[in-house]
């Protein structure tokens, strides 16, 4: 290259160089000039993080302020994503240091998590919560393997008497994204704990209380330096429950007890709930679902072992893995079974022309109208009060019929049947409470739906063959069959239209005694059964009496809230009571269990045995456990109803859980005694453990 060449395009360089340099120089003349502020505010922010401080839940506690969930510290596991250097290796260093305490936290785990969370990255990712100190210790001696990796101490929610109430108390657990579009973003983040069922998610607002925060100043690596601002967090307020725990063990206790005994002789008898009100009030003094719900398992990650305990696999409900996260006293719905007897009974005495002592039914074993529907045994002249007593579904088939099915249905709703409580706790289901109205507007879907695809059968059939026939003749005889197929079809679907949606005489003859479409929660009969008890009050149930701030100032009283009274004649009701104490009496069908009971005491009840209306279940030999009862007869102060799957017969089922129920209320036996005793001696060997190192301690000798 000559060098005049070389001169001028080395010129042409430095020009160039220079000009970048002007530019650069104006540049940052017009940075430091106009935009300084704004740079120095972005630095600032660079080395400030604001970490959060977590607000302790509010506490819960029974109607004694007995706490059944509170709060402990624990230490919190997460990692900062933007902090992680090799990510990948990070990740492998945390799961091989975690696998021997969880192993269910994996590679694809701990990714899964920071992919849910990829849109919030600048806020540390959660791993796990509540790990052990041994945990601690061995993550903080790896710490230099695990940059981005933290361990932060934080309030978590504890449950001090596990199972006990889990179903009531409900649980925590991980805010999903639904859930956050939902809820207030300045409260709740990707890493939250939400109330998902029971009180938990029905008092959320409540509970969750306000994070604090802390402005914390970093270097360049992210390591903390100073701590410059600190907002304190504010304890969510406090709930007091209407539950008795005393009553809520003994239920619990008693329906354990009563499934393990059924099991022997019934396998399936896995599920059983119970509810026991306040006649007066409607406050639910002790709720039971099992399998129990411990809400402990759910306050972190869920382990893989219990996942087929709460969630079992399969789309077909499995007697023998029921699942144990549903509230089966108000989230299941059950056929009442003769429990129902008391509605048909006063829809009789309300319709007038039935005198309750002098009408007499012969019964001979079966109604004499068809279906002809069988009868629990030959009982011979039965009146309203034997009628009930021994459960003759003759005489409530005749009651049903004399009475009508407007009348039925009418006192049923009367009563709250078929229609949601009200109750202060999520997720409760309506029942069912049939009606002519309802099966035609059910049925005529069903049966619209089954000729839709009989037609649609039959038109894919003549097509094929019209495809195939060989000449006009042909084609002209199926068309003339097809034609006549269609006529006989329209008619077969005006046939069963009519009968299908209409309702039958034996519509009638099985909900008198509690068959049929009958369906209801647990929740339900026990309201229904305490406005018979009350004299015909239906009351709101409900399980939270006040709430307070954690300051102790009193924020919201609930007090007891009537739904409506029922538009019956007071005669109805006594009399039906009447009837109802006629079951515990001798002859009765709940003899065996009340007959020690003193007579002050009385107990009005009516026992229930329903087919199960499951797929593939024997309906001539399995059976639901049905118990509905209030006590004392004269001046009634609680209500009782419970229902076993598979139990058979309600007072061999839930007949016995209601029997302790109302001994321990009455102070008749103590159910809890063995358990009191048990405890004692637990804590007498404890204490003489802890006497006996101490003295061991105390006579060593000196060196």
């Amino acid at each position: 290259m000559k060098s005049d060449e070389l001169k001028k395009r080395l010129k042409i360089y430095a020009a160039i160089v220079i000009a970048l340099l002007v530019i650069l120089a104006i540049r940052l003349a017009i940075v430091q000039l106009f935009f300084n502020e704004v740079y120095q505010t972005q630095a600032k922010d660079n080395r400030i993080r604001l970490v959060a401080i977590k607000a302790p839940r509010g506490e819960i506690y029974d109607r004694n302020a007995h706490i059944l969930a509170a709060n402990k510290l624990v230490y919190t596991l997460s990692l900062t994503f933007l902090q992680l250097g090799d990510q990948q290796q990070v990740i492998n260093n945390l799961v091989s240091l975690v696998q021997d305490y969880y192993p269910d936290i994996t590679f694809d785990f701990i990714k899964d998590k920071i992919e849910k969370q990829k849109f919030r990255l600048f806020e540390p990712v959660i791993i796990i919560r509540d790990i052990p100190w041994e945990m601690v210790v061995k993550l903080e001696e790896n710490r230099r393997d695990l940059p981005g990796v933290s361990v932060v101490v934080e309030p978590l929610r504890y449950y001090p008497e596990a199972a006990l109430a889990g179903h009531v108390l409900g649980y925590i657990h991980s805010i999903n994204s639904e859930e956050l579009a939902r809820v207030e973003t300045s409260k709740y983040s990707i890493n939250s704990l939400i109330g998902k069922s029971g009180i938990e998610k029905q008092y959320e607002q409540y509970l969750r209380g306000e994070d604090g925060a802390r402005q914390v100043e970093v270097d360049a690596r992210g390591r903390p330096r100073r701590e410059l601002v600190t907002l304190e967090p504010s304890p969510g307020d406090n709930l007091y429950l209407t539950l008795d725990m005393k009553l809520q063990r003994v239920l619990e206790k008693s329906m354990a007890d009563t499934l393990k005994r059924l099991q022997v002789k019934y396998p399936k008898a896995r599920v059983g709930s119970a509810v026991v009100l306040n006649v007066k009030t409607g406050e639910v003094l002790a709720m039971c679902s099992n399998p129990p719900l411990d809400p402990n398992d759910w306050k972190g990650n869920l382990s893989l072992q219990r996942v087929p305990y709460y969630f079992p696999q399969g789309n077909a409900y499995n007697p023998m893995e029921p699942g144990a996260e549903v509230n089966r006293a108000l989230q299941s719905t059950y056929p009442p079974g003769s429990t129902f007897k008391p509605v048909t009974g006063m829809a009789a005495l309300e319709k007038g022309g039935v005198d309750p002592l002098k009408n007499l039914v012969n019964c001979k074993g079966a109604y004499w109208i068809a279906p002809y529907i069988p009868c629990t045994g030959v009982h011979g002249n039965v009146n309203y009060y034997t009628g009930m007593a021994t459960s003759c579904n003759t005489f409530f088939q005749e009651m049903g019929r004399r009475a009508g099915k407007d009348a039925i249905v009418w006192v049923g709703r009367q009563f709250g049947l078929g229609t949601k409580t009200g109750i202060d706790l999520p997720d409760e289901e309506s029942g069912l409470l049939p009606s002519p109205e309802w099966k035609k507007e059910r049925f005529a879907r069903v049966v619209d739906k089954k000729y839709e695809v009989l037609q649609k059968q039959l038109a894919e059939k003549y097509e094929e063959l019209l495809a195939k026939a060989q000449d006009d003749e042909q084609k002209r005889s199926l068309e003339k069959k097809l034609k006549q197929e269609k006529i006989k079809l329209e008619a077969q679907y005006e046939i069963d239209y009519g009968f299908e949606t209409k309702w039958q005489a034996f519509d009638t003859f099985n909900m008198s005694i509690g068959q049929g479409d009958n369906d209801y929660t647990v929740i339900q009969l026990a309201n229904y059964v305490a406005a018979i008890a009350n004299g015909g009050h239906l009351m709101k149930p409900y399980v939270v009496s006040r709430i307070v701030s954690h300051d102790n100032k009193v924020l919201k009283v609930f007090h007891p809230q009537l739904i409506h009274d029922v538009e019956l004649k007071a005669e109805s009701i006594r009399e039906t009571r009447k009837a109802m104490l006629a079951v515990t009496q001798p002859g009765g069908t709940a003899h065996f269990l009340f007959y020690n009971f003193p007579k002050e005491i009385g107990i009005a009840a009516k026992t229930g045995t329903a087919q199960t209306g499951r797929a593939g279940d024997n309906q001539l030999k399995e059976f639901h456990g049905v118990f509905v009862a209030f006590a004392p007869y004269d001046d009634p102060e609680i209500a009782f109803a419970g229902v076993v799957e598979y139990g058979h017969h309600g007072s061999e089922s839930a007949g016995y859980v209601a029997r302790d129920i109302f001994e321990h209320y009455f102070g008749l036996v103590d159910h809890l005694a063995e358990d009191e005793a048990d405890k004692a001696k637990a804590a007498d060997r404890i204490n003489e453990a802890e006497a006996a190192v101490e003295n061991a301690t105390t006579n060593q000798p000196i060196e």
